[in-house]
């Protein structure tokens, strides 16, 4: 392979691709959208536009940011500055101090809106609505880390969220911060009800989730909202037994076999 090596005075980036980004995000209106929001104000003259820094922290996490560090790699690109029009970038310092200003009250205000105008633009209903919660390790002192069931990392502080996603559209629906010794259902039916109303106008025709959200109040929830849904059984010795009765059983590959059957908690009201 003959390889030519030239020097040149002009800028270059890894980040040319970004232009196609920028295209992209005046296409979907999110700028008109944002806007229309009651976003947080800067105190000073001096601080950059919102929309500017929301705009520029989401292209800093396309090209790899996972930190507010990380959010130099940016700041000294001129290439992606005259790309996005601005006059100078922001510094991670500025990202930190303005995303403080934003609260419980106002990520609900804003950002319900943002995802309500966001599922509206897409031509699709009878959405398959997955929930689930997972453990963030976190290191040095972090608001609402706590000790908690970590498996990789024991003993160490973390945070436990929930989140929801959509299927068909591979999208986030919904997102709670909770600390780390929360419990997996603790503040969930809130949270699926927040969900639902991010969906506004469309229709949730399945609920599926893991066996951490096994249980009657969960499952009279779901069925109240007349949504249907898949739900992991936790494996009490009741339902091992039941399992353990069946017979007839429908062989789909090897190891992998199905069948159907009924089963009621004395708990319960219905099977």
């Amino acid at each position: 392979m003959n390889l030519k090596l030239v020097f040149t005075d002009k800028e270059i980036t890894p980040w040319s691709g970004m232009i196609f980004m920028k295209k992209l995000l005046n296409q979907t209106g999110i700028f008109t959208e944002l806007i229309k929001r009651d976003l947080p104000e800067q105190g000073s003259n001096r601080g950059y536009d919102p929309i500017q820094l929301i705009t520029s922290f989401m292209v800093s996490i396309w090209c790899g940011a996972n930190r507010f560090e990380h959010l130099e790699v940016s700041r000294f690109d001129d290439v992606l500055r005259r790309i996005f029009g601005y006059k100078k970038m922001a510094g991670h310092k500025a990202y930190q101090r303005y995303f403080k200003q934003f609260t419980i009250a106002t990520n609900q205000q804003v950002f319900t809106k943002v995802i309500q105008w966001f599922f509206e633009q897409i031509r699709l209903d009878n959405y398959t609505l997955f929930v689930d919660s997972t453990v963030l390790t976190r290191y040095g002192d972090q608001q609402g880390a706590k000790k908690g069931y970590n498996p990789q990392k024991p003993g160490r502080n973390s945070h436990h969220p929930l989140l929801a996603f959509v299927d068909e559209c591979k999208m986030v629906a919904n997102f709670w911060r909770r600390s780390g010794d929360a419990y997996t259902t603790n503040n969930f039916l809130s949270f699926l009800q927040d969900t639902i109303n991010r969906l506004k106008g469309k229709k949730v025709s399945l609920l599926r989730a893991d066996s951490g959200f096994y249980g009657k109040e969960i499952f009279d929830f779901i069925e109240q909202r007349d949504i249907n849904y898949i739900i992991v059984a936790r494996h009490y010795a009741t339902i091992q037994r039941k399992v353990a009765s069946l017979k007839s059983w429908f062989v789909l590959e090897d190891g992998l076999e199905v069948t159907a059957t009924t089963y009621q908690s004395d708990t319960w009201d219905a099977p």
